[in-house]
């Protein structure tokens, strides 16, 4: 992460971002020796999340972020409840982004269970659900999805732009 930042940084860039949820892991190691600042994904989750007025999100992202301290480290600075999905949700969604996602497989089985899944988060008083992988949303339709939806890629798009902008 922080070679790529000097890297921009050498050519121009003000503002540094990665759509990889899990990079972000690393992200408080980087932050500060960084030439330039980063948009921390989470934390533009959680933004929209507060300005929407949702309480208790569902995290769905790869298996070892759902228990990784990316999003429930800043969700917890936002003062935002969570949930993740029980043991063999997980399992089966890691399952379905890397056998299939990330393979350009999309089925309508696999779509139908992460509806189903997101049901469940739902009944546990999630009033949103967190699309942490940038595959996530080829498969969850927000038309017919049991809650709204926070996609984590096109919300630190949107927030970089909107820093772009101010910035012109």
């Amino acid at each position: 992460m922080l070679s790529s930042a000097n890297k921009v940084f050498e050519i121009g860039a003000k503002l540094a971002i990665c759509p990889d949820n899990t990079i972000h892991q690393a992200f408080e190691f980087v932050y500060e020796k960084s030439p330039i600042p980063w948009l921390h994904i989470a934390e533009a989750v959680a933004e929209e999340a507060q300005k929407n007025g949702f309480s208790k999100l569902a995290i769905l992202v790869t298996k070892y972020l759902m228990v990784g301290p990316v999003y429930p480290k800043t969700l917890d600075k936002f003062d935002i409840a969570y949930e993740i999905p029980g043991e063999k949700d997980r399992e089966r969604i890691d399952k379905i982004i890397f056998n299939e996602l990330v393979n350009n497989i999309f089925t309508e089985k696999s779509r139908l269970y992460f509806n189903e899944v997101i049901q469940k988060l739902k009944e546990r008083g999630c009033d949103a659900a967190i699309l942490g992988c940038t595959e996530i949303p080829l498969i969850v339709n927000p038309d017919d999805c049991p809650l709204p939806t926070l996609d984590s890629t096109r919300l630190l798009a949107r927030a970089a732009l909107r820093i772009a902008i101010e910035k012109v």
